[in-house]
């Protein structure tokens, strides 16, 4: 007679799908994936927002205009001597002046990927700060991801940046 050794094929498929109901159930817990990479996202525009603000100063120390509380400053003057096409932005302190219309044109952003609210109607970090977010994401007290940054309000103080990603 011959002893039986290891598992039967019945065991071993019911052992398999088993193990596999239990990984399409948990799985999604431990692993959310879809959270990491907005929060990624997040730390990619406050680097960028960062980087962005040391050229702007750098240019408005460049034009004299590091030291005064509102003031506009040329960013690209195209290489000519005509002023219609240069580029300027509003500045404060020599640092990005937190409405939308500066924001994105500094940053370059994408509309259809990113949104940028001047005063917005959530509670943040950063006690009047403008806020930009996901596109896909609407910002709500409940559903918190985006990034706040408030500008520099005296001569001398570096501006203020969070990123909030409790409801990424």
């Amino acid at each position: 007679m011959q002893r039986q050794q290891g598992f039967t094929l019945i065991e071993l498929v019911v052992v398999i799908i088993i193990l596999g109901i239990l990984a399409v159930v948990a799985a999604p817990k431990f692993i959310n994936l879809q959270s990491d990479a907005r929060v990624s996202t997040l730390q990619g525009m406050k680097a960028a927002l960062q980087g962005a603000n040391a050229m702007v100063y750098s240019k408005a120390a460049i034009q004299g205009k590091e030291g005064t509380a509102t003031t506009s400053i040329i960013i690209d003057d195209k290489g000519n001597a005509d002023v219609s096409d240069d580029i300027s932005a509003n500045v404060a302190f020599g640092y990005i002046q937190q409405n939308q219309a500066d924001l994105a044109a500094i940053l370059d952003i994408d509309s259809e990927e990113w949104t940028i609210i001047g005063a917005p109607s959530v509670t943040t970090k950063l006690e009047g700060a403008a806020i930009i977010h996901p596109t896909d994401l609407t910002p709500s007290d409940t559903a918190k991801c985006w990034v706040e940054y408030l500008q520099s309000s005296v001569k001398g103080a570096l501006p203020s940046y969070h990123v909030e990603t409790s409801g990424c």
